[in-house]
């Protein structure tokens, strides 16, 4: 049904500005054309077999009631253990972990927690597209500062930096939250220790909190680590860390996730999970719970999706696309204004329109991440798939 002719509701929307994503238009436009889609961020490969095969278990042996609000006591303690043995920091699992639906329940609940009307919440842009409509239906103002683009000689991307002189001026003393994002979606650029330095020096003369969305924590390539906000004392003590078993695992339509938070924060976070989701899929959890003692996978994962990568970069190299560095998540990211067609003018948005329809490759505009979208000439694409999917795909992005 066209959206656009349902009747006005009887009521104020509370998202005015929000309409379909654009990872559903892309993801529908890939359907209707037969095209293979590298836009959505999801693996089109299974995953393990005794991962299904924990849950199965946990089915058949009646696990299929309500679990404790806020997550079973093995999986809850499986986190901590994790968190500690990477990161250095101890969270207690009965006071300092809750089991979400996912991490976007976890993001939304955490901002639901502590921002009220009147608070300022810092993004950087490009960001994810549910940061801003949890800001908003928290009664929050979204105070947006944008990754610098760094730029070539022909005036191509290069790649991006965090602008540190535009959070310290945003930062004032209305500001409840800054949002991070590393591995970040969709540029993949990471952040560094010394990066975790100077955010914690900015914020140590403020009562501002942190939200960090590490859903690609297992996904740093090139020998790098993680810099997790958990390695970070000063910065754990004010933070909300937000993590996704479907991202690790290759289960993103389980809806599995965790945050990790001080006790006192955690508390306030669990008034809001309760009454939002107030539980998570119960045999999930103990599958998972069992599947996360055996931590070759996780550990291992880094070296899985870098050789992914490097078959995709290796196709991409044969193009004329401008390939900007992707040291984290599953995304690369390429600038496509350099190609020698009329269609390297077009808008992120109708370039990706049309390499969907006519080329047959669907992808996401990264302008449309920003809330004003800016237009650069970069577009994402996921390789997150069986080798014949981008292998297909590159043979046809190969003509251009």
């Amino acid at each position: 049904m066209d959206q656009s002719t349902l009747p006005t509701p009887p009521f104020p929307s509370r998202l005015p500005k929000v309409g379909t994503t654009v990872f559903t238009v892309m993801s529908e436009l890939a359907g209707q054309h037969q095209a293979i889609n590298l836009g959505q961020g999801f693996p089109d490969f299974p995953c393990d077999r005794d991962l299904i095969s924990e849950v199965n278990t946990a089915m058949m042996s009646d696990r299929n009631q309500y679990p404790p609000m806020i997550g079973i006591s093995e999986l809850r303690h499986g986190i901590s253990d994790k968190i500690s043995t990477l990161y250095g920091h101890h969270y207690d699992p009965d006071s300092e972990i809750t089991i979400t639906a996912g991490g976007t329940q976890g993001i939304m609940t955490a901002i639901l927690s502590c921002v009220s009307p009147g608070d300022e919440v810092i993004i950087i842009e490009p960001a994810y597209d549910s940061y801003r409509p949890s800001i908003d239906l928290a009664g929050g103002t979204t105070i947006a500062v944008s990754l610098i683009t760094n730029r070539d000689q022909h005036n191509q991307v290069d790649s991006y930096a965090i602008p540190w002189e535009a959070i310290a001026s945003a930062i004032s003393t209305k500001t409840r939250l800054i949002i991070i994002n590393t591995p970040h979606n969709p540029t993949g650029m990471v952040w560094q220790a010394d990066d975790l330095d100077r955010l914690a020096q900015l914020l140590q003369n403020t009562n501002a909190l942190v939200l960090s969305d590490e859903v690609y924590e297992h996904m740093v390539y090139d020998g790098l680590c993680h810099q997790s906000v958990a390695r970070h004392p000063a910065l754990a003590s004010r933070s909300f860390l937000i993590s996704s078993f479907g991202k690790t695992y290759h289960v993103t339509g389980w809806k599995v996730g965790y945050v990790a938070a001080p006790a006192n924060m955690m508390r306030e976070f669990r008034k809001i999970h309760q009454f939002n989701v107030f539980t998570v899929n119960t045999p999930m959890q103990y599958g998972i719970s069992s599947y996360l003692k055996e931590a070759s996978h996780y550990l291992e994962l880094a070296a899985f999706y870098q050789t992914k990568r490097a078959y995709f970069q290796a196709g991409l190299k044969k193009t004329k696309f401008k390939l900007l560095p992707a040291p984290g998540t599953y995304f690369q990211c390429v600038d496509y204004t350099g190609l020698e067609i009329p269609q390297s003018t077009l808008s992120e948005f109708d370039f990706c329109t049309w390499l969907t329809k006519i080329v047959g490759v669907a992808a996401i505009p990264v302008s449309t991440f920003y809330d004003k979208p800016i237009e650069s000439g970069v577009i994402r694409f996921c390789f997150a798939k069986q080798e014949q999917t981008p292998s297909n795909a590159l043979q046809r992005l190969q003509t251009l």
